[in-house]
């Protein structure tokens, strides 16, 4: 997931400020991802519950940056560039919501913080349900990304 995160950065780098700190933000959310499944016992409560707080932050704060700022920012780019590029917005739409409600439905779980190593057990296969939903998402998200550079692409030449 994170090698497909730089790939993004390495293919659309520089194409637009906002695309770069959405990235960024995508980079920081798999990075939260992999620390919290990266843990060698189920003893460390303390830790675990601050970075299960910490991957929830990052977790809203993208999804809520996609639909609040980012996908109609796309879209209105686009736009100006390519009548013909809604099309593909409104296939994607529906699908990057569901993965949206995905999100905030495991913060709304784990938003009460877990008590013991045991509720954290439960965590693993809800988050690596999560980590799925998320990794469809990004390629959803990077055909909007790529639409918007195909747009882009002959204006700049």
């Amino acid at each position: 997931m994170l090698d497909n995160c730089r790939t993004a950065k390495e293919r659309w780098g520089g194409v637009s400020d906002l695309i770069d700190r959405w990235l960024k933000e995508r980079q920081e959310l798999i990075i939260r991802l992999c620390e919290l499944t990266d843990w060698e016992e189920f003893g460390e409560v303390e830790a675990i519950v601050k970075r299960l707080t910490e991957f929830c932050q990052a977790l809203l704060d993208y999804v809520s940056a996609g639909h609040f700022e980012i996908y109609e920012q796309l879209l209105e780019e686009a736009r100006a560039i390519n009548e013909n590029s809604t099309e593909l917005v409104n296939r994607l739409y529906p699908r990057i919501q569901l993965t949206t409600e995905a999100a905030l439905d495991f913060n709304d779980r784990f938003d009460a913080t877990p008590e013991d190593a045991e509720e954290l057990k439960q965590l693993m296969p809800e988050l690596s349900a999560l980590a799925e939903k998320l990794e469809e998402r990004f390629e959803m998200e990077d055909m909007l990304i790529e639409m918007l550079y195909q747009a882009q692409s002959p204006q700049m030449a």
